[in-house]
């Protein structure tokens, strides 16, 4: 595993920061519970991205997509396009959003239209039981999400299945850490990078895993 440069990285973090609307750390009163405990310290450890390499199966799930259409996963993202993907929940006020963002601007930097349907970008909640597609169709309007953008929901056991073949679980949405997956086409391994990588590195990743293929 190796780190990504980052030089955007304290920018989104100062972001989320102000998202929490967090004052310095250890600057809250020592009894007082801090709800934000868990996406503070996801700050402080993940200031840097690392990348590593697994060869995630996607497990034979079916899917709702924003757009209310039922789809099996593996027959949706195993049609030779590359694929990135995140997981998030459209309750989220901290991590999400800065993804989200990424994953925004990420489309201007894939190229023009016809570039951009080439490519499947894929973000999958964490709660679907919340998450119903009219509610994933306005988060992703509100994210400005192009075509070959899709949200996806589903039963809950179908969310978990997922995020267990990525080794993304984590018990508790609200323990969720910022993670994104490249994949050049099926059978080709997966790119993993923890933390938050900005939308130029995750488009360099992407041009080099297509550019590899």
């Amino acid at each position: 595993m190796r780190s990504v440069v980052n030089p955007s990285a304290g920018k989104m973090l100062l972001v989320l920061a102000a998202m929490l609307g967090a004052a310095p750390l250890g600057a809250q009163a020592a009894d007082a519970p801090d709800p934000h405990a868990h996406h503070r310290r996801s700050m402080e450890s993940m200031k840097r991205a690392t990348r590593s390499l697994a060869d995630y199966k996607l497990p034979s799930v079916s899917l709702v997509r924003d757009d209310g259409k039922t789809v099996s996963l593996p027959e949706e993202l195993d049609d030779g396009k590359p694929v990135v993907l995140n997981f998030v929940f459209t309750t989220c006020s901290t991590i999400c959003p800065v993804m989200s963002q990424v994953f925004s601007s990420l489309q201007a930097k894939l190229g023009g239209e016809l570039e951009r349907a080439r490519a499947h970008m894929v973000s999958i909640s964490i709660d679907p039981e919340q998450d119903t597609p009219p509610r994933l169709a306005a988060y992703a309007k509100k994210f400005h999400a192009g075509p070959q953008w899709h949200h996806y929901t589903g039963s809950a056991q179908a969310s978990i299945a997922v995020q267990r073949a990525f080794a993304a679980y984590r018990g508790d949405k609200m323990d969720h850490t910022p993670v994104t997956f490249l994949r050049a086409a099926p059978g080709r391994p997966w790119v993993r990078i923890d933390g938050f990588a900005s939308a130029d590195e995750l488009a360099a990743e992407f041009r080099d895993l297509v550019a590899a293929h």
